[in-house]
């Protein structure tokens, strides 16, 4: 892979407050859906079929994704990572799936590694990418598939002794999960397998015309030198995956269908990314963010946080924790959000994250790219839905439109096409009402949640305690040997004026600002004052950021 040459950016500005992955807020986007950048590249491989509804490539890119960075709508919004989905070469035919012809705009369906997909963008855009986001603060994480090819067509080969057709899961055990297929047509890679195998006839004639053979096959020679590792197919994939972080010095990766894959791949997987990130820190030492290790979060479809460490599959049970992870993507959160309580949604997570699960940590969710049943579907509690996601114990992860009331009902869509709309930007523009509910003050609720959660590490990370039941107030607080961050909250609270106490929180004659409001306030007599006409307030020190 070449290394592109992004234009020269100053490096990123010094912060009051440490990033923790623990209390991040992570924007996820599917790349085709969110910003079309650069019209040029909307067509590749004569993917012109018609297609079923929310089926087809529409456009976005890896350039749009950087417009916005440039444009400050992530800074608004205060999100400190940005996860999309795969940006690799997809298979170039489009499969039909029983409703009508379906293409890989969704990233899942690869036919080359290490190669850029030219409806995505090239090497040269996400490098790009990468500097910008930095250069805001942002971290990126990418999506890494390694459980599966994209599935076979006239166009797009089998691999060959790299991967199975069959059978497909049925779920009833370790082995019924992992050594099989999850749908018709989609070759699950040999990930158990430690048998050698030889590059796919396809691939090298590939490769060949690009004129990238010998490039390609002598860093496989120097990675499996360098190793010795054999030569099994996995291996090739972490090889590929981790040449993303050492060339462009990405933060993370999403792992997909974790739990698809025996653990210790992921533990293997973990070992080169850490090695590779650790290697692009030392070349690029002017660019370097911060001392964090590479992160990474994986997919463990139906993990909850409820059952502490480890999955169950039946006959076994696993810690993917113990297996690269630091964190898993919780699915629990949807369900716990229809609680009324919040004191009993942030109370429990505060809890499992002190005790089982210490150490580690979640990323929570309420609405996603494929998961049909999301908390307010119908968005018609946009407002709810921030105040618990962005205030909850854990990581957050904003699903794309979250902040806009995107449409997650589209019609005459099947299956998880209708959570995959393009970005709702016309609707902002023209502050489109949706259930009610304008699509700027929903927007501006969660710009105000987010930045006080990116400012202050105490909301995702910190310990949690409830103050007052009625008006129901808490506080969070943070401490990492000489740093210590601390913040009050309260929640339907009246309008107007009204009190909270906040002694032994913050210190009388301090000023801490409400990030609702936008106010700086005076704490006195061990209390906060506050005149507004929200019936939120979100307190922390005043950092005069």
């Amino acid at each position: 892979m070449p290394v592109p040459r992004p234009k020269t950016l100053p490096n990123p500005p010094p912060t009051p407050h440490p990033f923790l992955w623990q209390n991040a807020n992570i924007y996820f986007l599917l790349t085709d859906r969110f910003q079309n950048g650069d019209q040029t590249n909307d067509v590749n491989f004569s993917r012109s079929a018609s297609t079923a509804t929310l089926r087809g490539f529409m456009g976005g890119d890896i350039k749009g994704i950087t417009q916005k960075i440039e444009e400050g709508y992530f800074d608004r919004l205060g999100i400190s990572a940005i996860w999309f989905t795969p940006v690799v070469e997809q298979i170039h035919a489009p499969v039909n799936e029983g409703t009508g012809n379906t293409y890989g705009f969704h990233g899942y369906w690869t036919k080359d590694w290490t190669r850029l997909d030219p409806n995505f963008g090239t090497e040269n855009d996400l490098a790009q990418l990468v500097a910008s986001a930095h250069q805001h603060g942002i971290r990126i994480v990418l999506d890494a598939v390694i459980n599966h090819t994209g599935p076979a067509t006239e166009q797009d080969p089998f691999w060959t002794d790299w991967a199975r057709s069959g059978p497909r899961c049925t779920y009833q055990s370790y082995a019924t999960t992992t050594a099989c297929g999850l749908v018709d047509n989609l070759p699950d890679i040999f990930t158990e397998s430690d048998k050698p195998v030889e590059l796919p006839a396809f691939l090298k004639d590939k490769w060949r015309k690009e004129g990238r053979l010998e490039k390609e096959t002598a860093e496989l020679d120097a990675f499996f030198k360098r190793t010795g590792y054999p030569r099994a197919p996995r291996f090739y994939i972490i090889k590929w995956l981790t040449d993303y972080i050492r060339e462009y010095g990405v933060d993370g990766y999403r792992c997909d269908t974790a739990k698809h894959i025996e653990e210790s791949v992921w533990a293997e997987f973990r070992k080169e990314a850490d090695r590779a990130f650790r290697d692009w820190k030392k070349a690029n030492r002017s660019k370097v963010l911060d001392n964090n290790d590479f992160y990474m979060v994986g997919e463990v479809y139906n993990y909850f946080v409820s059952g502490g460490r480890l999955y169950d599959f039946g006959d076994k049970k696993v810690d993917f924790f113990a297996n690269g992870f630091d964190a898993l993507i919780n699915f629990d959160l949807k369900n716990d959000a229809q609680k009324p309580s919040y004191e009993a949604i942030f109370s429990k997570y505060d809890h499992l994250l002190r005790t089982e699960l210490k150490g580690k940590s979640v990323l929570n969710y309420l609405a996603s790219h494929d998961d049909g049943g999301p908390f307010d579907k119908e968005r018609k509690k946009p407002f709810e839905a921030g105040t618990k996601l962005l205030l909850c114990p854990g990581a957050a992860q904003v699903y794309y439109g979250d902040e806009t009331s995107r449409s997650l009902e589209i019609p005459g869509t099947e299956g998880d096409a209708t959570l995959r709309s393009f970005m709702n930007w016309e609707e902002l523009a023209a502050n489109a009402e949706r259930n009610g509910f304008k699509t700027q003050n929903v927007l501006t609720h969660w710009q105000k949640l987010g930045r006080f959660r990116k400012e202050h590490p105490a909301v995702g990370a910190g310990t949690h305690t409830m103050l007052t039941a009625s008006p129901y107030t808490f506080k969070r607080a943070y401490r990492s040997g000489k740093y210590t961050d601390a913040v009050v909250v309260g929640l339907d609270m009246p309008k107007g004026k009204k009190t909270l106490e906040v002694a032994g929180v913050f210190a009388d004659g301090a000023m801490v600002n409400d990030y609702y409001s936008g106010q700086k306030l005076l704490v006195s007599g061990g209390k906060v004052m506050v005149d507004s006409e929200w019936g939120i307030v979100l307190l922390g020190q005043y950092l005069n950021l």
